[in-house]
Order: C-alpha cells, then structure tokens, then sequence
C-alpha cells in the first residue's frame, strides 16, 4: 500500500519536473529532432498512472481486510509500475538519444499499463 502511494508520488514529482524543463530548457532540442510529441506523450502517460499508483495504494488500504481484493490491487499496481516505467521510460530515452530502437519495446510498457488497469477492473469484479 505504501509502497504504491510513494511510487505515485515519485512519479508525479518527476513528471512535474520534466514536463516543465521540457516545455522550457528542452523545447528547442525536442523540436529540432521532431520529439515534442513523442516526450509529451511519455509525460502524460506517466502522470496518470502516478495518479492511479496513488488509488491503488488507498484502494489496498480501504480493502486491506479482503486478500482477493487486495492481491490483485498488488498485481495491478506492479503491473502498471512496470509498464509506465518501461513505456515512458523508452520514450525518454529515445528523445534524449535518438535510440530508435527503443520503439520497439515501447509497447510491452504499454502492455504492461493495459494489464494494470485490466487487474484493477477484476479487483472489483
């Protein structure tokens, strides 16, 4: 449960961090190389699932008394972790180095997301 909220929170701090020096001090360079969209991408992803980290870590602690439930949110908050790690993180590097290759395992972190949410959904169910 802690663990999840910190996570979130880190996350958004950094996503507040980079979404404002990327607006700024990086505008010019993501323009030149065509990455403006591609690094605002990346940023907005991560915000909403620092927000959903957030949830999930006081979803777990509203539902602690039920494992089920709780399992799941373990598996879902992971799960989104892992893939807006992987998703956001592969687009930073691919702004800040050129990488292309990067793209391609780009969409495992988004798998990774679509499966945060999906074990969010059956928590529930």
């Amino acid at each position: 449960m802690k663990f999840f909220i910190q996570s979130g929170a880190v996350l958004g701090l950094i996503g507040v961090g980079l979404g404002a020096f990327g607006a700024h001090a990086l505008r010019t360079m993501l323009d030149a190389s065509g990455r403006t969209a591609t690094f605002e991408t990346a940023v907005k992803y991560q915000f909403y699932h620092a927000l959903a980290l957030v949830l999930i870590g006081l979803l777990m602690h509203t539902f602690g008394t039920n494992p089920t439930i709780v399992k799941l949110l373990n598996w879902s908050g992971y799960s989104m972790l892992g893939g807006v790690l992987i998703f956001s993180g592969s687009l930073y590097v691919l702004c800040f180095t050129g990488i292309t290759w990067l793209g391609a395992i780009t969409p495992i972190g988004g798998l990774g997301m679509i499966a945060g949410w999906a074990l969010l959904f059956w928590a529930f169910l």
